[in-house]
């Protein structure tokens, strides 16, 4: 049901296009140029849109995790105001959406889900992972979270609590994870190599290797 690690991929054969394009490629074209011809996109803003979406990754959300964790004033901005804040580091947000930062602490632990369908923190993260979207994930979230989490490989104990929040089309969140411990001696760029998509979505912590690594 889920993926262990961000950013895996398999190879595959190198996709080209073949033949004559097809009914939707023809209808995004046209539709294209009937909203460029009305003056209500300019031209090129689809391709440009296009690739926005694609230049988010989670090394965007880590980058913001990693600072707070570094600088106690910003980590203060970013639980006050996560989009303004983020948008300190340079991070825009092509849509109206809000976002909330959720701290982790000793005795609180927060997952984030979209129960409805899958509203996601795209400018910080990217695309969500397919489990995200799944009725299971967003079914067992809400009923069984501690189950689900164990599913991870996380387990939480009994005396922490477990807030589960439910994300909206308006209003958008990522979890801040608690720092591993042994990481005094890193950078900030260090720091932010640990941070995982998971953990920014609270399905798992973040941990340091002893060799610098997440593992």
């Amino acid at each position: 049901m889920h993926e262990h690690g961000p950013g895996e991929s398999r190879p595959h054969d190198e996709i080209t296009e073949t033949g004559p394009p097809d009914y939707f490629d023809v209808l995004e074209t046209a539709l294209e140029e009937l909203l460029t011809e009305r003056n209500l996109i300019r031209p090129g803003e689809v391709r440009h849109q296009i690739d926005v979406l694609d230049s988010r990754t989670p090394a965007l959300g880590a980058k913001v995790i990693a600072r707070a964790w570094v600088d106690a004033e910003f980590r203060a901005r970013l639980l006050a105001d996560g989009r303004g804040t983020c948008e300190e580091l340079g991070i825009t947000f092509y849509d109206d959406t809000g976002l909330i930062v959720l701290e982790n602490t000793a005795t609180v632990h927060n997952l984030v889900v979209c129960t409805l369908c899958s509203c996601y923190p795209r400018p910080v993260l990217g695309l969500p992972p397919d489990w995200y979207k799944q009725k299971p994930y967003r079914a067992r979230a809400v009923v069984e979270p501690r189950a689900l989490l164990a599913e991870f490989g996380t387990i939480i104990p009994d005396e922490v609590e477990i807030r589960v929040t439910d994300s909206t089309s308006a209003l958008r969140f990522l979890v801040l994870p608690r720092r591993p411990e042994g990481t005094d001696d890193f950078t900030e760029e260090q720091l932010a190599a640990l941070v995982t998509r998971d953990a920014m979505i609270g399905v798992v912590p973040v941990t340091a290797g002893k060799d610098g690594s997440g593992a």
